[in-house]
């Protein structure tokens, strides 16, 4: 027998998660790492199905890494543990603090144990779990040790067989169905994976089937499993997955591997979707879908996320992450490759705006306050709350630079290689670089300070222009919290073009490698002073700092032929006009309306482009803005300045907006393409336009004769800030009380369009509708998220906002501490505003802080948010 003594490792480290709220939070160190003392060759599990007393029989082959060192620990948490034994002998254990430890032999074994465990009453949506009278499991990050005792974590890679006994109809687990009968079902996943992709089901489903063959020629059986009643809201997400697995083999080489690809829709899950081997997890929202039921907004969002899910099976499951710290290396990389995807199934420069728009409205946020962090963190108290748009957003525009900076066939190259090299481990963000190194000879060791430096960098451009001569300087710095030591430059892809006076390139795109805190270029032989076109495309996640006449930004919204930048322009002025109206009491300047008149106007662009271009910075951006300039932002100031230039743009377009509203009307059946959705996004810009100047007539009629909810949603929401929607909101309700996700709608578009300062009232009243349940996250995130994302209803001077989230808050905390801890994040900007607003939000933390029973996960961000 091995002797037991304890050493400090990751796996022992790693223990959290609820409920053990009363248990002293530890901070795991990536520092800290050691690999796990034994391999698993085998994984052998039989549940037998009960909403109260399920039973977990597990069969674990160990073998020991040879000069390892250490005691054999289990991960368990919420787990009665029946029976325990080493090689058919029963085993003494000792299970203390969610571990379990036992004295092993000293060669190989095999663990075998028997557990009981509660789905009915797991809140937490984490392990095994019951939705609807449906079993579902949700195992990333650590929900298996909710199942069963094993060495959670995801550097441990096995096989597993599964058998499910139960009443239900439908059993399903990883990888193929090998066996089944009346009452059971045996699975056979053949790749080695973590217990994080661990996946089961068993309910009363109907499959939507499809067939997808392998670039090899292999049939693989598709189907997406649904409640009764959703089978219609299945065949766009199933076309979409087909789409997914084509250009996963066209682009990345990358074919399927398993005889069956399932999907199942639930409508109790924290997140979107998760990428289990052969058995997709979704929430309802991120599958299911029709043109009565679904905007244009929820096809494209189901669209990526299929793709997203889908790709994982190479870059997520045949090469995982070694440890948590590591979550980029799965998520940044497979973030990119939907983004390329949703590209070219779309349109490329609309895709690109909106991810920047993602980027910039959550991570740049993030990254600006008490919740930055690097995008491979050092360490952490609660894994599920590094979930984040860093690791997510910032991951993904990193793989964008790599490529950028490497170029597109030797990127190819290096990913082949990376496949090739590292399928069927777990890797690091080392193993990552490397590949690249290997394949160009570049040395990337500045580049990886990406992934350890947290923060926003900063690039000041400064420009010069004599005798047929532009010099362009750009200084790069990212700013660092007092007392802390000045950051290190980083590698910064700068795109750049340059426009002479009439619109026309004399310098085509060119990319520069800004790797010193200064870097100059210097362009002869021109004509005269030209116009720049700076970071075109977004070329890396950075923020400009550059004084910029508005004539030169005029110039670039007219004649940019980079259409980033050409939107850029616009969003900017828009941006200045607001701060101006606020700070000087300015009015709209003309000709900043009538080029955004000419823009919408110009049928040679897409009605997407154009309808993004029509768009207002948000609220947030704002603030943010005023508050870099040493401004305190007032929230409700910000939404009246915004409405007063809606409605002056409004009225210096005058009949454009009823004439664009008329011929962009899609006739026929609806359809999702990028086309229709374009038309319809730029129809509804103009509707919300004419609700300025008529005051819901249109809407109103719109939201009549609607035969599609994007249609119909846009009416009702136009009319709601209008104040003329009692009516259509009733009606909408009446039609749509069966639909689930579409009363998710209802609920968010009362709080989030109407006046702001009846929003708080109007939320606590909806918090008693009997179709509001605070236990299911989609419903949760409909009202309170809603309330929460519209700031000037937030931040109401009288506190009610702060008052009414710090009780949902720590209600939501007793029975879902991941969805607490996520929604939280809604206070991390609470310094930027004035005194008396941080007093209250500060207040409701602490009440939030002071509630007995605490979750580790909400506890840690509201510590890191209050510093």
């Amino acid at each position: 027998m091995r002797a037991a003594h304890r050493r400090s490792i990751y796996l022992k480290n790693a223990l959290k998660g609820a409920p053990m709220r009363d248990a002293a939070p530890q901070t795991i160190h990536l520092k800290d790492y050691t690999p796990f003392g034994w391999s698993v060759t085998g994984v052998q599990l039989t549940f037998r199905l009960h909403p109260t007393k399920t039973r977990v029989v597990s069969r674990v082959d160990f073998v020991p890494t040879p000069g390892s060192s250490g005691e054999f620990t289990l991960h368990g948490e919420e787990l009665t543990l029946i029976k325990a034994s080493i090689n058919g002998t029963p085993v003494d254990t000792n299970v203390q603090d969610n571990t379990l430890t036992c004295d092993v032999p000293d060669g190989p074994f095999t663990w075998q144990a028997e557990v009981e465990i509660n789905p009915q009453t797991n809140t937490a949506l984490s392990g095994l779990y019951m939705s609807n009278g449906m079993y579902c499991t949700q195992c990333e990050a650590e929900g298996f040790r909710r199942i069963t005792f094993y060495p959670d974590r995801p550097d441990v890679l096995a096989p597993f067989k599964v058998r499910v006994e139960g009443d239900a109809p439908v059993l399903l687990s990883n990888g193929n169905p090998t066996s089944s009968g009346d009452g059971w079902a045996e699975w056979e996943d053949p790749w080695p994976k973590p217990a994080y992709l661990f996946a089961l089901v068993a309910g009363e489903l109907h499959a939507h089937p499809g067939r997808f063959k392998t670039m090899s020629g292999r049939d693989v059986d598709l189907n997406i499993y649904v409640r009764d009643g959703d089978q219609d809201k299945c065949e766009f997400a199933m076309e979409a997955l087909i789409k997914s697995m084509e250009w996963d083999e066209q682009v990345y080489g990358r074919e399927y591997d398993l005889d069956v690809f399932n999907i199942v829709a639930v409508d109790d899950f924290n997140m979107g979707a998760m990428e289990n081997k052969g058995l997709n997890i979704f929430n309802s929202a991120a599958v299911l879908a029709s043109a009565k039921t679904a905007t244009d907004a929820n096809f494209e969002r189901i669209e990526a996320i299929i793709a997203h899910e889908y790709f994982h099976n190479w870059t997520g499951n045949r090469i995982t992450c070694r440890d948590w710290f590591q979550l980029c290396l799965k998520e940044g990389l497979t973030v990119f490759r939907d983004q390329q995807f949703s590209a070219d199934v779309r349109s490329a420069p609309v895709r690109r705006i909106e991810d920047v728009q993602a980027l910039r409205g959550r991570q740049f946020r993030e990254d600006n306050g008490p919740l930055a962090h690097p995008v491979r963190p050092a360490s952490f108290v609660e894994i599920n709350n590094f979930y984040t748009a860093t690791v997510y957003e910032k991951g993904a525009e990193l793989i964008r630079m790599l490529k950028i900076l490497v170029g597109d066939d030797a990127y190819t190259k290096a990913l082949d290689l990376y496949f090739d090299r590292h399928d069927g481990q777990a890797c690091t963000i080392e193993d990552w670089l490397q590949v690249f190194e290997d394949t160009t000879g570049r040395d990337l060791s500045q580049f990886k300070g990406w992934y350890a430096q947290a923060g926003t960098p900063r690039v000041k451009v400064t420009e010069g222009f004599a005798d047929g001569t532009y010099t362009l300087t750009l200084d790069q710095f990212t700013p660092a919290p007092p007392g802390q030591p000045e950051k290190a430059p980083l590698v910064i892809p700068f795109a750049f073009g340059l426009l002479n006076d009439q619109g026309e390139e004399v310098r085509p795109t060119q990319v520069i490698e800004l790797v010193d805190a200064q870097h100059t270029v210097t362009v002869t032989g021109l004509a005269g002073k030209p116009v720049l076109s700076p970071l075109r495309g977004f070329s890396a996640p950075v923020i400009l700092e550059r004084d910029v006449p508005t004539a030169e930004r005029l110039h670039l919204l007219r004649h940019d032929t980079d259409p980033f930048n050409r939107w850029e322009s616009g969003r900017l002025l828009d941006r200045e006009t607001m701060v101006a109206m606020i700070v000087d009491y300015k009015d709209p300047d003309p000709a900043v309306l009538q080029a955004k008149v000419a823009m919408a106007a110009d049928e040679s662009l897409d009605p997407a482009f154009r309808a993004l271009c029509l768009a207002l910075p948000g609220q947030d951006d704002v603030a943010q803005t005023l508050a870099d300039a040493g401004a305190t932002p007032d929230p409700v100031q910000i939404y009246l300045v915004r409405e007063a230039l809606s409605y002056a743009l409004a009225q210096a377009g005058g009949d454009l907006w009823a004439d664009l509203y008329t011929k962009h009307q899609v006739a026929g059946d609806y359809t999702p393409s990028a086309e229709d959705c374009g038309k319809r996004a730029l129809t509804g810009a103009a509707l919300g336009l004419i609700t300025y100047l008529d005051g819901g007539t249109t809407a109103q009629a719109q939201f009549d004769t609607a035969t599609n909810m994007t249609a119909q949603i846009s009416a009702l929401a136009r009319l709601v800030s209008a104040g003329e929607g009692d009516g259509a909101l009733a009606a909408f309700y009446e039609q749509w009380s069966h639909e689930r996700l579409v009363i998710d709608k209802w609920f968010g578009l009362q709080v989030s369009q109407c006046p702001p300062n009846q929003a708080a009232n109007i939320a606590t009243g909806l918090l008693d509708h009997p179709d509001f349940s605070l236990t299911n996250p989609n419903r949760a995130r409909a009202l309170l998220g809603s309330f929460a994302m519209t700031p000037a209803a937030f931040h109401q001077m009288d506190g009610s906002g702060y008052t009414l989230m710090a009780d949902q808050l720590i209600a939501i905390d007793e029975l879902n501490p991941q969805l607490a801890a996520r929604m939280s994040t809604m206070f991390e900007t609470w310094k930027r505003y004035d005194t008396d607003r941080q007093a209250q939000m500060r207040a409701a933390m602490e009440r939030i802080q002071a509630r007995p029973g605490l979750s580790r996960d909400l506890g840690e961000m509201l510590e890191r948010m209050m510093g």
